[in-house]
């Protein structure tokens, strides 16, 4: 397998990598539903996004963790864009 030098693209992540998102909305069906398709979107054919939910102490709240692996900059900026843009999207992390 040959190895390209790596590109300065000014981001301290060397793609492809593994990633991890922590989105965060309230406890509805389609907060997840809006959060899977999203990122179903963005990922290349034939991989997977894992994802852990977790429940608010209250249950008013998600959080999703979903986590893939990225292949370049351009691409996450994307998934962060869209999912931001998204009204069941709370926070990002």
């Amino acid at each position: 397998m040959k190895i390209s030098p790596m590109k300065n693209t000014g981001s301290p992540l060397v793609f492809p990598c593994a990633y991890l998102l922590k989105i965060l909305g309230e406890n509805t069906n389609e907060f997840y539903a809006a959060v899977t398709s999203i990122m179903e979107k963005h990922i290349a054919e034939g991989e997977t996004v894992l994802y852990n939910t977790r429940t608010s102490s209250g249950g008013k709240y998600l959080s999703i963790t979903a986590t893939f692996t990225i292949h370049s900059q351009e691409q996450l900026t994307a998934i962060y864009q869209e999912l931001s843009k998204h009204k069941s999207v709370l926070m990002i992390m």
